[in-house]
């Protein structure tokens, strides 16, 4: 079962209830409802981030794998606009990749990396043009929507252009027609939301992972020697390559060249971003200030559809050694895609403190030493599990202290108002738990200052109060439960019930007192005995008299065939 309302989304039937999406969502846009997790699509950022580490793999990414087929059926010639970061992802060579893709059905193969350079000379002109203020890269749409959805008020400080892969699109379609149609390939989940809202520009994108899942079904691996004269249309990217690494935008920037005022400022990582514009104040700042921002930490090359073995410095190495430095770059883009990126804020409720005070209630947070913020939750305290709960995003089962708590609760009722003894035991055979039936039993000396505190038993052997240590060794080594009818020990019988509760380290024990039971069964019996002697007379008499009613009744019959005549008869 599964609600696919956004680029990633949850498969309810796999998950888990680990709320480990919970702790790695930046923004908490995940629901718990029943124990499972639901991705609320108007909040989410698509970084990715709960879609990898999710253990149950329950987190999936959209497929546009077949969209994508049906648009190379359509008989539309098909570019693709391959990512920059493709070589921390696919170990071939550029020309082994074109090819690849063509059999597929794609008409041809371009660099996204010929939009970022686009980009970057547009950029460095508005840099140059700017007297002093901040300007943030529109390059990642991961931090283009998470400004827009939380930090509202920088949204003016975006550059008003399209991102690389939407110039590229626009460049392609200048360049190789109108007509055409564009898919993009890359690292990043967010790339899908950008070809939803700009299908004029970019019909589809897909990941890598999508990719990989696509190759499968070629019959063999394109060789060196059957590519020779694939080439990247409608010409090679230079400068533009250094996009996917932490600083590759700023890289470009200079080489086209700014002027000695502009500074530049490169973060990676959300984290990274709110420590760089927390407190921000547009007044303080005297320069033209450039923040080149990726939501990725290292950058795409660490985007949430790459899966390599290959280190950061490997994977960085082979990108650089690719990079073709250009003699002279332009000083005006020849495409340029302006983009205005209004504020949508998410609607924050704001509660009161009763509010708060009464939903820490619920999970068992009566004073601030109850607060542990522990984050085990996946909410960073317990102040903001409180919220959570009282938008309905969060359950109190979610809070394992309190779950905890309430099972030991529920544990320490049931041993103490359990008539029959109780005993947990570790693999020593010593006590790990005892309830005061057991005590009240088994324990003869100080007995009332063990029921006043039963703590004070563990560590003692089993064998101290009650003998069946053949019986215990047997359910601890075999992780199997025994019961036992009338086990004696010091003249008693009592019903031994043993249970493995961890393989090979503790078993638990329920012993009933079955003596005066056995009693009053003898006493059942006996009387029923009584009943049955007497019923069985009752039948003897009947069949007695059953019996001379018989003999008389053949006599009177033998009397009245002996004196019949048959000849009279006639």
């Amino acid at each position: 079962m599964s609600e696919i309302t956004g680029t990633v989304y949850t498969l309810y039937n796999e998950c888990q209830d680990c709320y480990k999406c919970v702790r790695r969502c930046p923004v908490k846009s995940i629901r718990i409802q029943d124990g499972h997790a639901r991705v609320l699509a108007d909040k989410c950022i698509s970084c990715g981030r709960c879609v990898a580490p999710c253990p149950s793999h329950a987190k999936r990414v959209r497929s546009d794998l077949e969209p994508v087929r049906k648009l190379l059926a359509s008989g539309k010639k098909v570019y693709v606009s391959l990512a920059p970061s493709w070589r921390a992802s696919f170990a071939c060579t550029s020309k082994q990749m074109i090819a690849t893709l063509k059999k597929l059905g794609f008409a041809g193969v371009s660099e996204t990396a010929i939009g970022a350079q686009e980009v970057s000379i547009e950029t460095a002109r508005l840099l140059n043009q700017k007297e002093r203020g901040l300007m943030i890269s529109s390059a990642c749409p991961v931090i283009v929507k998470y400004i827009r959805l939380y930090k509202p008020e920088l949204a003016k400080y975006i550059v008003p252009i399209a991102s690389p892969a939407l110039t590229h699109a626009k460049y392609l379609r200048k360049t190789l027609g109108e007509d055409i149609a564009v898919v993009f390939v890359g690292p990043c989940i967010a790339k899908k939301e950008e070809a939803d809202a700009h299908p004029n520009l970019m019909n589809y994108a897909l990941t890598f992972e999508e990719l990989k899942i696509w190759l499968k079904e070629l019959d063999r691996k394109t060789e060196e020697g059957e590519c020779a004269n694939e080439f990247f249309v409608p010409e090679i990217a230079y400068e533009g390559n250094l996009y996917p690494m932490d600083g590759g935008m700023n890289e470009t920037i200079k080489k086209v060249g700014i002027n000695g005022n502009v500074q530049l400022y490169q973060v990676c990582s959300l984290e990274a971003f709110d420590l760089a514009v927390n407190s921000f104040t547009e007044d303080e700042i005297k320069n033209p200030i450039f923040v080149e921002a990726l939501a990725c930490a290292g950058g795409c090359i660490h985007g949430p559809c790459i899966s390599t073995d290959v280190s950061d410095t490997n994977n960085i190495s082979r990108i650089l050694r690719h990079i073709k430095h250009r003699d002279t770059i332009p000083t005006a883009p020849e495409v340029v895609v302006m983009e205005e990126y209004t504020p949508q804020p998410i609607e924050v409720k704001t509660y009161s403190l009763d509010d708060i005070r009464n939903a820490l209630h619920k999970i068992g947070k009566y004073t601030p030493e109850d607060e542990l913020n522990c984050a085990g939750c996946g909410y960073q305290t317990c102040h903001d599990m409180a919220i959570a709960l009282l938008k309905g995003d969060a359950e109190p089962s979610m809070c394992v202290s309190y779950m905890r708590k309430l099972a030991t609760k529920k544990a320490d009722a049931l041993l103490k108002n359990i008539p029959s003894a109780m005993v947990i035991l570790d693999k020593n055979m010593q006590i790990s738990e005892a309830n005061e039936a057991f005590i009240k039993m088994f324990v003869k000396a100080d007995k009332e200052m063990y029921l006043s505190d039963p703590q004070k038993l563990i560590g003692y052997p089993i064998e101290n109060f009650f003998d069946a240590q053949k019986v215990f060794a047997s359910a601890l080594s075999g992780n199997k439960e025994i019961h036992k009818e009338n086990h004696r020990f010091n003249s008693k019988f009592y019903d031994l019930h043993v249970f493995p509760i961890e393989e090979n380290i503790s078993i638990g024990a329920t012993i009933t007192d079955m003596t005066n039971v056995n009693r009053s069964h003898e006493l059942v019996a006996q009387k029923a005995k009584e009943v049955i002697d007497k019923n069985i007379a009752t039948v003897q008499q009947i069949a007695c008299l059953l019996g001379e009613h018989m003999v008389q009744t053949e006599s009177i019959l033998n009397t009245i065939a002996n004196e019949y005549d048959p000849e009279e008869e006639e």
